[in-house]
């Protein structure tokens, strides 16, 4: 993978962190303003899986700049 190919596919990321972040400020407004706790927990749960996405993405473009493969996710 050169230069201009790690370039892309971190900037093909960039959207999936935008989400993680919007969903990490959903859940912390919704725990600070006192939602119900199902819905702080689901928003917890979804922030959480959207950030393993991003740490999943990341890991696979270093290991492809690496030129290695990983195993498919689950």
């Amino acid at each position: 993978m050169d230069k201009d190919e790690f370039a892309a596919a971190v900037e093909a990321g960039e959207p999936l962190i935008a989400q993680s972040m919007e969903a990490l400020k959903r859940y912390w407004e919704a725990r600070d303003y006192g939602a119900p706790a199902e819905e702080v927990e689901r928003l917890r749960l979804h922030s959480e899986s959207l950030a393993q996405a991003v740490s999943d993405y990341q890991l696979r473009v270093i290991a492809r700049a690496q030129g290695k493969d990983l195993a498919p996710p689950h």
